[in-house]
C-alpha cells in the first residue's frame, strides 16, 4: 500500500509551522488575489516565497493555489504571479481554469499542475483530458461516491488523485456559488466568499394579498435549516479511499484557527500511520474530532447520495465537547516557578482540570496558578486579555495546546 499524502490548510505562516508540526506532510497556500481563500490569506509574495523555502528544508512540500476563475482585467496579473512562481519553485500549482491552465504551460513549464476540486472532475473522461494535457494530479470534487472514484483510478491510473477528507462541505456545487456576490458584494469563485450559508437565518413568507402576514417555514427556536450541512468527516474510509486510488488526503480550513487545524491534523496523521501499520479504524480518534468545533459528521457522497440524516437540524452553530484554552507560548519562571506563558482564547481558573495536546499525547492537567503580566497571581483568565502565566501540575511544552470540558 502507498502511504497517502496529507495535505494542510495554510493560511498563514503561523498555520503552516502548525500543519507541519502537527503531522502534515504538505501545505497548501496562495496569495491574495489569485487564491480561492484571498479574504483570510495572510501570505504576501515575500512570506510565501520565504515559506517554500522553509518547507523544503524540512523536507516537506508546498502546493500553490492559483485557482480562481479570473475575469480578463485579471490575465496579465496572472501571467506576471505564474512567471514569478517559476522562480519560486513551489511542487505544484493548483489551477481551476483553462485559461490560467494555458499560462501556466507557457510561463512556466516545468510546474507540476494539480487541477483543483473548483474545476469539477466529476468523471475519468474529464481526468483522462487533464492528464493528456499534461496534469499530474486532480483534486477530486466532493460529490463522488467511493466506487466512481475508483471507476476513474482504473480507466486513469496514471493520474495521481486526492480528495477531501475532512471540512466544511459547501451548500453549492464544488463551491460553484453565488449566494455571497448577491448578499455581501464579494465574489465566491474570486477567493472572498464570505460563507453566507453558515449565517444564521429566519425564513418567512408572504402570501401576495396578505401584506404583513408571514408564515414561518419549518422553523423551531434555533432558526431553518436549509444551509446546514454537517461537515465532511473520511476517517473511517481511509483505507477503502486508499484502495480506491486515492494518493492525497486533503484537509479544508484555511479560516480555522491553528487549535483547530492542529487538532486535525494530529487525528490524520494518526490514522494514516494506523493503517500503514496493518490497524483498523481507532474510534478514539474520532473522539477527538468531537472536541473541535464542527456541525456533526457525515460522510458526505463518499458512500453514495446525501439523505436527511446529513443535515445538521440540532443547532444552527457550531458544537464541540471541549472549548480552547489557548496555545502555550513560551516557558518563564514566575516567583520562582516555571509556568507556561500562555495566549488566553477562552476563560479559565485557578484550579481548573483541562487537557493538554502535543503532537504525539493527550493528557490530563490541572492550573494549579494563574499569574498576569506582571506576575501577581489571580484567579482566572479571560479570552482576548493577552497572555498570562499557568502552573500546571505536569509538564507543557511550547507549542501545546490547553483545552477543558465544554460545560456551556
Amino acid at each position: 500500500m502507498q502511504k497517502p499524502e496529507l495535505i494542510l490548510p495554510g493560511g498563514s505562516s503561523e498555520k503552516m509551522d502548525f500543519a507541519y508540526m502537527y503531522g502534515g506532510d504538505t501545505v497548501y497556500m496562495g496569495i491574495t488575489g489569485f487564491s480561492m481563500r484571498s479574504r483570510i490569506n495572510d501570505f504576501s509574495p515575500e512570506q510565501l516565497e520565504e515559506s517554500v523555502k522553509k518547507a523544503h528544508k524540512m523536507g516537506k512540500k508546498v502546493y500553490v493555489t492559483v485557482n480562481i476563475v479570473p475575469h480578463n482585467s485579471k490575465i496579465e496579473a496572472f501571467r506576471k504571479h505564474i512567471k514569478w512562481l517559476s522562480t519560486v519553485k513551489p511542487d505544484a500549482l493548483i489551477v481551476a481554469d483553462t485559461g490560467v491552465f494555458s499560462l501556466v504551460k507557457k510561463e512556466y513549464p516545468d510546474a507540476k499542475i494539480h487541477i483543483s476540486v473548483q474545476a469539477n472532475s466529476m468523471n475519468y473522461q474529464d481526468v483522462k483530458f487533464w492528464h493528456d494535457l499534461g496534469a499530474k494530479r486532480v483534486v477530486l470534487p466532493r460529490e463522488l461516491s467511493l466506487a466512481e472514484i475508483k471507476e476513474i483510478h482504473e480507466k486513469v491510473p496514471e493520474m495521481e488523485l486526492e480528495t477531501f477528507v475532512h471540512g466544511a462541505i459547501c451548500v453549492a456545487y464544488s463551491g460553484r456559488c453565488l449566494m455571497s456576490n448577491y448578499l455581501t458584494g464579494r465574489e465566491s469563485n474570486q477567493g472572498i466568499c464570505a460563507q453566507s450559508c453558515r449565517w444564521k437565518y429566519k425564513v418567512y413568507l408572504e402570501e401576495e394579498k396578505r401584506p404583513g402576514e408571514y408564515m414561518p417555514i419549518e422553523e423551531d427556536d434555533d432558526g431553518t435549516y436549509f444551509f446546514n450541512a454537517r461537515d465532511l468527516c473520511g476517517l473511517p474510509y481511509l483505507k477503502e479511499l486508499v484502495d480506491a486510488g486515492v494518493q492525497g488526503f486533503k484537509i479544508e480550513g484555511r479560516s480555522k484557527s491553528i487549535y483547530y487545524l492542529a487538532t486535525v491534523a494530529r487525528v490524520y496523521r494518526k490514522a494514516i500511520d494506523e493503517m500503514m501499520e496493518g490497524k483498523g479504524y481507532n474510534q478514539n480518534l474520532m473522539d477527538e474530532l468531537l472536541k473541535i468545533g464542527h456541525r456533526g459528521y457525515s460522510p458526505g457522497f463518499l458512500k453514495g447520495k446525501y439523505n436527511e440524516s446529513d443535515i445538521h437540524y440540532e443547532k444552527n452553530e457550531p458544537i464541540q465537547s471541549h472549548k480552547f484554552i489557548g496555545v502555550v507560548r513560551d516557558i518563564k519562571e514566575i516567583n520562582g516557578l516555571e509556568v507556561c506563558d500562555v495566549e488566553i482564547r477562552n476563560k479559565v481558573e485557578t484550579g481548573a482540570s483541562v487537557e493538554i495536546m502535543t503532537p504525539d499525547n493527550v493528557y490530563k492537567a490541572v492550573a494549579e496558578s494563574i499569574f498576569d503580566k506582571n506576575g501577581d497571581e489571580i484567579t482566572s483568565a479571560h479570552g482576548g486579555a493577552g497572555n498570562r502565566f499557568i502552573k500546571f501540575s505536569d509538564e507543557v511544552p511550547i507549542n501545546s495546546f490547553v483545552r477543558q470540558v465544554n460545560k456551556d
